[in-house]
This record gives C-alpha cells, sequence and structure tokens, in this order.
C-alpha cells in the first residue's frame, strides 16, 4: 500500500519520529536518587526476578551525563532538593523523571517544614508511581507508561530548555534553595504569621 508497493518485500518504510522514539523507549538509563526506604524496593525490582531488560532499562548509570532517565526514589528534603536539581541540570536533552513512591509524589505522611511536597515543585516529572513503598509491578507499570509517551513524543519537542520554575514551601525563613550550576537562583520571602514562602525562578546564566 502507498510508499511500500514501489519496494519489495524487504523493504519497511517508517516515519523518522517513530524509529527515534522506537530507540529511545527502549534504551533508558536511569540515574536511581535513593533517599529513603523504597530504595529496597527499587533494588527489587531491578533484580533478575522481575526481567526490566524487557523494557531497555537494566542498567542504572550513576553519572548523569550518561543518564537519561532519572528516578527520584523516597524522601526529598529542603536540603537535598538542590543536589537532585543539579543533578537534573547535568543530565544531557532528551530526558525524563519519574517519582518513584509516595513521598517523590507528594511527601508522603512527611507534611512538615523539612519535606518537598512533591518533586514536581523543583523538576518536572513525567510519570508518577503511587505507594508506599511501590510494588514492583506498578514500577514496571510506570516504565510502559513512559514508553507510551515517549512512543507519542515528537522529536523536536524533547529538545526544551532543562531550566524550570519551582516553589518550595518552609515553616520558618531559613531554609533556602541553592542555585544549581548553570543557573542563577532568584529568591523572595514572604512572611506571613511565621509561614514563609520561597519561590526561586531557575534563570539562564549569563556567559
Amino acid at each position: 500500500m502507498g510508499l511500500e508497493s514501489m519496494f519489495g518485500s524487504g523493504v519497511v518504510t517508517s516515519k523518522l519520529n517513530k524509529v527515534i522514539n522506537w530507540g529511545r523507549k527502549y534504551s533508558f538509563f536511569p540515574f536511581p536518587f535513593v533517599t529513603a526506604c523504597c530504595g529496597m524496593e527499587f533494588m527489587a525490582t531491578w533484580g533478575s526476578h522481575y526481567d526490566v531488560a524487557r523494557f531497555g532499562a537494566e542498567f542504572p548509570r550513576f553519572s548523569p551525563r550518561q543518564s537519561d532517565l532519572l528516578m527520584v526514589v523516597g524522601t526529598v528534603n529542603h536540603k537535598i532538593a538542590p543536589v537532585m536539581k543539579r543533578v537534573y541540570d547535568q543530565m544531557c536533552e532528551p530526558k525524563w523523571v519519574i517519582a518513584f513512591g509516595a513521598c517523590a509524589s507528594s511527601g508522603g505522611f512527611y507534611r512538615n517544614y523539612a519535606t518537598v511536597q512533591g518533586i514536581d515543585r523543583v523538576i518536572p516529572v513525567d510519570v508518577y508511581i503511587a505507594g508506599c513503598p511501590p510494588r514492583p509491578e506498578a514500577v514496571l507499570e510506570g516504565l510502559m507508561l513512559l514508553q507510551q509517551k515517549v512512543d507519542g513524543e515528537d522529536v523536536l519537542d524533547r529538545s526544551k530548555p532543562s531550566l524550570v520554575d519551582g516553589t518550595v514551601y518552609s515553616e520558618n525563613n531559613l531554609v533556602h534553595i541553592t542555585p544549581p550550576v548553570n543557573t542563577r537562583a532568584e529568591a523572595v520571602v514572604d512572611a506571613n504569621e511565621n509561614q514563609a514562602l520561597h519561590k526561586w525562578q531557575g534563570l539562564k546564566s549569563r556567559n
């Protein structure tokens, strides 16, 4: 049919987007940013029993520059949030983020001054995996959902700036978000009955 009728049986036609996305969705290189107890379930999921190699994500990388999938596993507090943002900024495009578990997705049951109430206040998130901790089956489903998302993306859509706006809530005015490596941070503090709202916005550094 169509273009394929012009060639022999050994020729398959496709769109460049489909070919590139097919390669991307089966070659994730995850960076496990593990901070808490969900790390035990992460290690169980990446064991031989669940065969993550089916999804092409069996080789975690511990260098941000060699990774394209940031998996935030566990609780993120205000002290570790700048480190997470720095790791995200050091990753090359295209890149994706998975919030692994309730604490990474929404802060979990740590509704206090020290915990970031969801990593999407700091970096963009592609897939949220619920659970405390999530079962390996849920993690595999999250990987498949990410594959579906990657498969439907336009190649040029992922070539966007990695600098995003973020909002971090704090109970006092002593908590500050330090700027990532390649950005300047702008902090605005609004004190209201001992409640401080810290807003920081990533801005392009001046060369």
